[in-house]
């Protein structure tokens, strides 16, 4: 029996001679990523242990990203204490004011995340690297402690799900869409604790940054990790990236022989622009059935959706049309790098004269933490990853999920609606 590119991966990591779906294996790991929520947590169990030093400063990243800039005097303390403990133990990767970025984004910016690693994080869409051809997955804040302290963490061997996507998508299809539409087919709990492997000719054809979309959100179907065999446009992209790291990398595929607990197969020819209805991912239906619901505030940014291509597209609907005077339209590149590219192509100006706030990259209204959070009874159109009840702010207000086109349409009319509609 073969292996999947996710069993090649972890196979790689483990001193077990051989695996399969269930069994306990111990990891080395070659990443351990924290943020400003997490990273205090694992901070002072990794204290508690009476450890003096973390197994490798050059294989721990940590990016305050929720609450930065700090939004508060206990954002502030948790801040201080990343700076600290980065400080007084050589951390290589962190990130902060200045240079900092929405931790998914930023890693694989920054040549961190490579084709072949086995990466954990105490985020839940640390499965965002997949994209890459990496087993990636989010952790507890415990478990990154571990990996402070040894550099290896166990796993559960996950059973693997693969999703074939044949055809080609539509104009404003992209990777947002393909997973929103494939979380809507199985729910939020179809893939429990299993690898959500991506593949097909639509696939093939997906610029990186959909790819990082489409495994951000693996978790919103309860998936371990999402994962895309690195192919040309990958290897193009981390030769770029690895120009920064220096880091070497390896490529697996899955073997023809490889079994899978469940194949899914959809032809994605007639796929509109998806959008998810409050309150779970999983709501998903074409935005033919969504438009006409009004809308306060449209977000454009996040891990998901904050990339220079997303920023790209909103713009291409947003130029030389006004945002809706009962609607808040905020941009948030992703990056500091994005940021600056998006002022060299001239799409900040584009988000200003539009009546849109373009804000520093943060995490912000994505998990209702600052500069962007709802009041009762308002709605949200959002390019994020989780539309659950209160998640951008009050219990009463409501998030719409959907791609950069139909936040950036939307917000122009007033209530969700098709860029073909501002087009």
């Amino acid at each position: 029996m073969g292996y999947t590119i996710t069993e090649k991966i972890l196979s790689a990591h483990t001193d077990a001679k051989s695996i399969s779906p269930g069994d306990l294996i111990e990891c080395k790991v070659d990443l351990g990523l924290g943020n400003d929520i997490t990273a205090p947590l694992a901070i002072a169990e990794f204290e508690r242990t009476g450890a003096k030093k973390v197994y490798d400063n050059r294989k721990i990243a940590i990016v305050p990203d929720h609450f930065a800039p700090a939004k508060d005097i206990r954002s502030a303390e948790n801040l201080r204490t990343l700076r600290d403990f980065a400080k007084k133990y050589g951390i290589k990767y962190y990130y902060e004011i200045g240079c900092m970025g929405i931790e998914h984004a930023l890693l694989p910016e920054e040549g961190l995340t490579m084709p072949g690693d086995l990466i954990i994080g105490a985020d839940s869409h640390t499965c965002t690297y997949g994209a890459v051809g990496a087993f990636s997955t989010g952790v507890g804040s415990t478990d990154l402690a571990a990996v402070f302290v040894r550099g290896r963490l166990w796993f559960k061997v996950p059973e693997q799900m693969k999703f074939v996507y044949t055809g080609r998508l539509n104009k404003w299809v992209g990777g947002k869409d393909l997973i929103l539409f494939t979380i809507g087919d199985i729910g939020v709990d179809g893939a429990l604790y299993k690898s959500m492997e991506f593949t097909g000719e639509a696939i093939s054809r997906l610029p990186m940054d959909d790819r990082f979309a489409m495994c951000n959100m693996a978790i919103e179907a309860g998936g371990k990790n999402g994962i895309i065999a690195p192919d040309r446009i990958t290897l193009e992209y981390v030769k770029q990236t690895a120009k920064k790291s220096k880091k070497k990398w390896k490529v697996y595929k899955s073997d023809k022989d490889a079994e899978y607990c469940e194949v899914k197969e959809y032809d994605v020819t007639k796929l509109e622009p998806q959008v998810a209805f409050p309150s779970l991912p999983s709501n998903a239906k074409p935005v033919s059935q969504a438009k006409g619901i009004r809308i306060d505030q449209s977000v454009i940014g996040s891990c998901t959706n904050g990339r220079i291509s997303d920023l790209r597209i909103a713009a291409k609907v947003l130029k030389g049309k006004k945002v809706h005077k009962d609607v808040r339209c905020i941009v948030f590149p992703a990056t500091q790098a994005v940021y600056l590219q998006a002022m060299k192509e001239g799409l900040i100006e584009i988000f200003v004269k539009a009546g849109c706030a373009v804000s520093t990259p943060t995490c912000g209204p994505c998990l209702g933490g600052h500069m962007g959070v709802l009041a009762a009874g308002e709605v949200s159109v959002a390019t994020t990853n989780r539309n659950f009840v209160g998640r951008m702010g009050h219990l009463k207000s409501e998030v719409y999920l959907s791609n950069p086109a139909v936040a950036a349409a939307s917000a122009v009319k007033g209530k969700i609606a098709h860029p073909e509609e501002v087009i």
